[in-house]
């Protein structure tokens, strides 16, 4: 696996970090790596260690303020990664770009409920 592409005047991890997000923002990046690696499986899985911090902070007695920051923290995050397949599917068409838009859209509902 190679590294992520950086653009003109971007180098180390800042570079890199905008390069991600440029990326999938502009719909350069494989539809399959953003559907299935970026959202259902890091985005999963940011949504559940942060959900079971949350609950940690919850189980401390913590002010809710705090607790309720923590557990919406990804919801920016899950945004971004659902209009990112949103705008990639829509530059690639077809049936299978239907099918992850809509599953990131359901997806989407899912962790934000819950």
């Amino acid at each position: 696996m190679s590294a992520p592409e950086t653009f003109e005047g971007e180098d180390g991890e800042a570079g890199r970090a905008a390069g991600f997000f440029r990326s999938r923002w502009q719909g350069t990046a494989p539809l399959d790596r953003l559907f299935w690696r970026d959202l259902v499986l890091v985005g999963t899985a940011i949504n559940i260690a942060v959900s079971v911090l949350a609950l940690i902070l919850l189980g401390l007695k913590l002010p809710l303020a705090l607790v309720l920051a923590v557990h919406f923290a990804p919801v920016p995050y899950n945004f971004f990664l659902t209009f990112a397949v949103w705008r990639t599917a829509e530059k690639s068409g077809g049936v299978k770009a239907s099918l992850m838009t809509l599953g990131a859209v359901l997806w989407l509902i899912l962790v934000v409920v819950i």
